[in-house]
């Protein structure tokens, strides 16, 4: 009797602690959140007899990709191979081709027997993956063992558009770091990497038509000490500056493509253009001398009207196009003072010859001949919310970024927009207000406030809100000199903004948000991340 009632208490204290162990797992630690999760109650074992197939060559990439990715983070030597060639468990990505279900939607399920990623197109099955691969990090025992859980998932974005941003033109970083910071957006399901090349400190990509942009507008020839804001200014002293080929591009589109993100350049005009005005003197309004700029702020120099100017922009751009085969090319178009527009006889004669009433009106006609150039490649033009001043550019996409004001009017116009409130989106704000906190141009966004963002404006009808295509986050470098920094700057906030994006509103919860998070610095340290870990 004692025995068989032994017997009895360690098969109920095993099957007790095996169920605690799947208990504790109320739902996985995946940002975004996906819209459907159904936990099961088993646990799945990988271990290095497990491969990963694919039923379509459409998806050798994926598998590929998936392969390399857990060889180079966990201790797992999986091969990738077509289904037909393995009998084993698998990580097995498979085709659909349900009508009316979008590309990006995918269905992850584990079970004991294996594990089935399906999507109607490879960039589903792509998301699937970094689902599952958040999943196994977090599942990772000391000893290596993996040990998940099982469950099934069906998933699907909230928006078409789900962008971060990275400012080159102030401080520079190298093509690696442009990778690994790829690799966060797919890590979070992002699909957009605005890429922000030109500014008046220095214009960072390579043009073969107009060398000295790189020889002459590449380079400063000091740069401010501390905060811009602060008067008298010191400067260092110091030759700062560097290009991206273009190769390294070419190689970065690809990388970013083999990840399902589409990059899109922004080339600044008619304002933040001293690099370039500081190579060819002759596109101003003075001629110059210009120099390329030192210190941050807004400067009066911008591109003159001349036929000149224009010329010269379009030749960049055609340059700019065939490395780039995104959608849509950043035109920029925020902050250009009028002062010079105003004293330049070209620039007035512009606006007589055009029946134009103002220097506001003559920066829309700027815009718009930008606009019909790009359009007659196929191409489309973002540009930040000051483009709606003066008349909107017809085919004109707004980057609302001084509030929600300029996307609201963009989709009342039956223009789309991406909403990147500073108030909400921008990086560069302090997100602690602890006293060690690294410098940075000032704000506050802690992350409670990026979670809490809804990128809908209430303001909207049902029909003009289809306009708003999702949210972006910039992240501006005046005071980021380091990738570590840049890194601290944007996680886990980035986190956040990819929960904005994914998931719909209703199933949003910040208290499971905040223990993911928790999870996730564990995740960044495996990665090779730097990281903010304040408490939230």
């Amino acid at each position: 009797m004692k025995k068989a009632v032994t017997l009895f208490l360690i098969a109920f204290t095993l099957l007790f602690v095996s169920c605690q162990k799947v208990e504790v797992i109320k739902e996985v630690q995946i940002i975004p959140r996906p819209q459907h999760i159904q936990m099961g109650k088993q646990l799945l074992n990988i271990d290095k007899s497990f491969a990963i197939t694919f039923e379509s060559k459409i998806l050798k990439q994926e598998a590929s990709y998936f392969s390399e990715l857990l060889n180079k983070t966990v201790d797992l030597n999986l091969q990738s191979k077509l289904a037909d060639n393995f009998n084993g468990k698998a990580i097995s990505l498979q085709l659909t081709s349900k009508d009316g279900v979008p590309d990006e939607n995918y269905t992850l399920s584990i079970s004991q027997m294996g594990i089935v990623i399906t999507s109607n197109s490879p960039k589903g099955v792509f998301y699937g993956l970094q689902s599952l691969f958040q999943i196994v990090l977090a599942n990772i025992d000391k000893n290596g063992k993996i040990e998940i859980p099982t469950l099934e998932i069906i998933d699907s974005p909230r928006f078409a558009y789900r962008g971060m941003h990275l400012d080159v033109g102030r401080h520079l970083f190298p093509p690696a770091f442009i990778k690994k910071y790829i690799d966060l957006l797919a890590f979070y399901k992002l699909n957009t990497f605005h890429w922000h090349l030109t500014e008046d400190q220095g214009w960072r990509i390579e043009i073969k038509k107009y060398p000295k942009l790189t020889e002459v507008g590449a380079w400063r020839k000091e740069t401010l000490i501390g905060h811009g804001g602060k008067k008298p200014f010191e400067f260092d002293g110091k030759t700062y500056g560097g290009f991206y080929t273009q190769d390294e591009i070419r190689d970065i589109v690809n990388y970013a493509a083999e990840r399902h993100i589409s990059i899109i350049p922004e080339i600044e005009m008619p304002g933040h253009s001293l690099a370039a005005l500081a190579s060819y003197p002759e596109l101003g309004c003075t001629g110059g001398p210009y120099e390329v700029a030192t210190r941050w702020g807004v400067f009066q120099d911008i591109y003159c009207t001349k036929d000149e100017t224009f010329e010269f922009l379009e030749d960049v751009l055609l340059e700019v196009m065939d490395l780039f085969p995104s959608k849509y090319i950043h035109i920029g178009g925020d902050e250009a003072p009028k002062a010079r527009w105003k004293e330049c006889a070209i620039c007035q004669a512009t606006i007589k010859r055009e029946g134009l009433k103002n220097e506001h009106e003559l920066q829309s006609y700027f815009i718009q001949r930008i606009e019909k150039f790009l359009n007659s490649h196929g191409r489309q033009i973002i540009g930040w919310d000051e483009i709606l001043e003066g008349g909107f550019a017809p085919n004109a996409t707004v980057m609302s970024w001084r509030g929600t004001e300029g996307g609201i009017d963009a989709a009342k116009q039956n223009h789309d927009a991406i909403m990147s409130p500073g108030s909400y989106c921008y990086f560069d704000h302090y997100q602690n207000k602890a006293k060690t906190e690294p410098l940075a141009i000032g704000g506050f966004l802690p992350l409670d406030k990026v979670y809490s963002y809804e990128p809908v404006p209430e303001a909207l009808s049902p029909e003009e809100a289809e306009h708003i295509l999702g949210a972006q986050a910039n992240v501006w470098t005046e005071y980021m000199e380091t990738t570590d920094y840049v890194e601290y700057m944007i996680l886990p906030r980035m986190a956040a903004l990819a929960e904005v994006n994914w998931t719909e509103a209703d199933k949003k919860d910040w208290e499971l948000f905040k223990k993911k998070v928790q999870g996730h610095y564990l995740l960044y340290k495996k990665l090779g991340y730097n990281y903010c870990d304040h408490s939230y």
